[in-house]
């Protein structure tokens, strides 16, 4: 199956700035992330974003997927054909032309895997950052034979039937003559190494299970979906190999006063009749401090107020975003008489009927929805 368009995926345009595409990954990494989103289709859709974001927020690998697209330049023609990537013909590449160029070397220093750990944090250890130590399984080296697998002492000999290359040579007879097929060394499973004295602390793998504590420093500004690569830390390397990567998922808590969008943060205040009507002045929280803000009077219901500089620190750079204040008027209820008798003397100093409004609005309603 073919690969949508990258643009197509986060839903941007082929213009869309930086900004634009980490917005539009963001929103996808929440929405479809595996923790969040139980879906069975939900996990392919968050590695698509990803794989989207990764080529599209890089600068020299957009420039190269908006000349070529999905076919890598440095492939060779056909986006780069090999047996591999077309299943049996592996195989029938093998049986005409022996299958021995390009094989890797099975005593060749190999990478570790790398790891993945979500971890949940707080709303405002997001903003302001966070350092703490966690703890993952991982794959080690096992140290009582360093990784070899063999019994201290004694080292792996190589193997008899495949002379260390780890392949194994089958002859087939076939409609076009014989033919060499090289597959996996069936003695020593393609390892070149036959051990015969197994470490007692591995069995022979090499490898151990561990429990590894590792400290973590989350930088202040990140958001929710974001990933830290904490280099080296995966699994360890395979005959001298390095260490694969740990990438850290982070998944914030959402705030019970505080929303985010970016780097500015939103609230949103009650306030009373009078003091839109009137004027006042308020004590507003922030993610730091409470601050005086100056309501004018006559201040409509959904009024957003900017305070500059109190939004989230931003991640990459200096200066940080700025919250905005929504208010909203808060209409009395279960009120008592002297307060509606007020109130009937306030609408009626302003000249306000409320039943003669009530029928004319009706009546502009019923002349455009009838024509009457």
């Amino acid at each position: 199956m073919s690969k949508r368009d990258y643009y197509e995926v986060l839903g941007v345009s082929k213009d869309a700035s930086p900004e634009e595409l980490k917005k539009a990954y963001r929103k996808l990494a929440r929405q479809y992330h595996p923790d969040v989103n139980k879906a069975s289709d939900a996990e392919d859709k968050f590695k698509e974003a990803k794989e989207a974001y990764d080529v599209l927020g890089d600068d020299q690998k957009r420039a190269t997927y908006d000349q070529y697209g999905h076919v890598d330049p440095n492939q060779g023609m056909g986006g780069g054909f090999n047996g591999g990537d077309f299943g049996g013909f592996g195989d029938i590449f093998d049986m005409f032309f022996g299958g021995g160029g390009g094989r890797r070397n099975p005593n060749a220093p190999q990478r570790g895997n790398d790891l993945q750990y979500t971890m949940t944090i707080e709303f405002k250890e997001a903003v302001f950052g966070k350092e703490l130590d966690i703890t993952i399984p991982r794959t080690e080296n096992c140290d009582t034979c360093s990784g070899s697998g063999a019994k201290p002492g004694t080292k792996p000999d190589t193997c008899s039937v495949c002379h260390g290359t780890g392949q194994q040579e089958v002859a087939q007879n076939t409609p076009f003559g014989r033919v060499v097929n090289r597959r996996a060394c069936s003695a020593c499973g393609g390892a070149g190494k036959i051990i015969k004295h197994k470490c007692t602390n591995c069995n022979g793998a090499g490898k151990v299970k561990k429990q590894r504590t590792i400290h973590i420093k989350i930088p202040a500004g990140v958001d929710d979906g974001a990933q830290l690569r904490v280099s080296g830390e995966g699994e360890s390397g395979t005959r001298g190999g390095p260490s694969g990567d740990l990438y850290v998922v982070i998944r914030v808590k959402s705030h019970e006063f505080f929303e985010r969008e970016g780097d500015d943060i939103y609230c949103e205040v009650p306030l009373t009749f009078a003091q839109v009507a009137l004027g006042d002045e308020i004590e507003i929280p922030t993610l730091t401090e409470k601050v005086k803000l100056k309501i004018p009077a006559g201040t409509q219901t959904g009024t957003y107020f900017r305070l500059k500089g109190k939004g989230v620190p931003h991640l990459r750079g200096y200066g940080q975003g700025d919250q905005h204040v929504k208010v909203t008027v808060v209409t009395p209820t279960n009120m008592t008489d002297e307060q509606k008798s007020l109130l009937r003397q306030l609408a009626s100093l302003n000249g306000e009927n409320t039943h003669e409004q009530q029928g004319s609005m009706f009546a502009r309603f019923k002349k455009a929805l009838f024509g009457e």
